[in-house]
């Protein structure tokens, strides 16, 4: 019954030119379907043929000059869209009016990037189709993009389109809605669930933990306390690459996957099998049998990973997204239209 509601509230909200979005309360609904939100494949197929194939083409070449660029096309998705939903918010840049928009909030600065990727293939965009395609849309599918360059054959999909941009953006908001590294399992759940996103959905998007790198200040010294859970020799491999005490003019990255640091696949769940993982949230999936079983699952059936990584990802591109009257196409990226 609950869903059936939430579905109801969320077409009436389309209607009305609000925020695409699931109206239950966290843990008792889904997000809409992106068809629901107005979002559909080939949206651009008639406004701007090329729109995907220029965004394509720009990630492409970005991620073979540096693979950690994908994972953080990736990961600027999730940080997107968890915050004021796929709206783009995180690419505003401050201004006076606004000093402290999302990138700036701690859980993107200075750890996220991409951003310059993401301007490259707007400006691409907008040469070929002035005015048509939005900034929201360039980031999920360059997302897409990035996943299929980092993962080859197994991590191709089609991504939904038609979101617009949103005026709204908070450095504050990301503490708010973004998990950091050292939530347990039951933070994790309750935090997805207030997205619409399911247990399931949070054990295969953390699978894209297995590219990217990672500061040493987000599992130190909380992972390389004694006693713990973190198997000894990639412990003591840690502490010989990060400070006891890391700080702002001290804080290197190391790989979050040592086995195939620079590969969009499952080996991240073997690592959380072997307690070879950098943060608490990654080691806490072990935590239950529930989420034990799909990592393990995700570890051992060959494919099984990749089709859910791919559905997980195109359900949370739909999550709050901007439709109607809500929002706006940037012409520039990192600012609003007015």
């Amino acid at each position: 019954m609950a869903s059936k509601v939430a579905a109801l509230l969320s077409c009436a909200f389309l209607l009305l030119g609000a925020s695409c979005q699931a109206a239950a309360a966290p843990g008792y609904y889904s997000p809409p379907s992106p068809a629901s939100c107005g979002l559909k494949v080939g949206y651009y197929h008639h406004k701007c043929p090329p729109a995907e194939a220029i965004v394509k083409s720009v990630v492409g070449a970005a991620v073979r000059q540096n693979p950690g660029v994908g994972a953080g096309l990736i990961r600027m998705l999730f940080h997107d869209c968890f915050v004021e939903g796929c709206d783009a918010s995180v690419l505003l840049d401050p201004t006076p009016a606004n000093p402290q928009p999302e990138k700036l909030g701690p859980p993107n600065n200075p750890s996220l990037r991409g951003f310059e990727v993401i301007d490259v293939a707007k400006a691409a965009v907008e040469r070929a189709c002035p005015g048509v395609v939005s900034c929201a849309d360039i980031v999920a599918f360059a997302a897409r993009d990035a996943s299929f360059f980092l993962g080859g054959r197994g991590v191709d999909f089609d991504m939904p389109a038609g979101r617009l941009d949103g005026r709204v953006s908070n450095a504050s908001r990301t503490l708010d809605f973004l998990p950091p590294p050292t939530f347990n399992l039951s933070e994790l759940v309750k935090n997805f669930a207030a997205k619409g996103l399911g247990v399931e959905d949070m054990v295969v998007l953390s699978g894209a933990h297995t590219v990217g790198q990672s500061h040493c200040s987000s599992f130190v010294p909380d992972r390389l306390a004694v006693p713990s859970d973190i198997s000894p020799s990639f412990a003591a491999s840690l502490r010989g690459q990060c400070p006891a005490s890391p700080s702002s003019s001290n804080d290197p990255t190391v790989v979050q996957d040592v086995v195939t640091p620079d590969k969009l696949d499952n080996q991240y769940y073997k690592n959380v099998l072997a307690h070879r993982v950098l943060f608490t949230s990654d080691a806490s999936l072990l935590t239950s049998p529930a989420t034990a079983k799909l990592v393990s699952d995700n570890a051992n059936i060959p494919g099984w990973w990749e089709d859910r990584f791919k559905a997980a990802m195109v359900k949370m591109a739909s999550v709050e997204v901007k439709t109607g009257n809500s929002g706006e196409i940037r012409r520039n990226c990192r600012v609003l239209n007015n």
